[in-house]
């Protein structure tokens, strides 16, 4: 199904493209450039998504961490 949906989307996002930038393409080689298109775009997508994942995690990370020490500071030391 992935392969089929990558056709489909491929095909739409190759003639937006192409009308997008005034170019002229016979129909397979705007599916063509709509495949890859999305064939770069997600990878892209997946890596940025990815970074983001791990920098949200780390994010997520010091700020607990920042609240952990803030309530020993607050009530664990006496």
């Amino acid at each position: 199904m992935g392969v089929i949906w990558l056709l489909i989307v491929g095909a739409a996002a190759g003639f937006l493209a192409t009308r997008m930038m005034k170019v002229e393409a016979s129909i397979p080689v705007t599916i063509a450039i709509g495949m890859g298109g999305a064939l770069i775009g997600g990878l892209v997508l997946r890596a940025a998504l990815a970074f983001m994942g791990m920098l949200g995690g780390l994010v997520g990370a010091v700020l607990g961490a920042v609240l952990l020490i803030w309530l020993w500071q607050k009530y664990g030391q006496k």
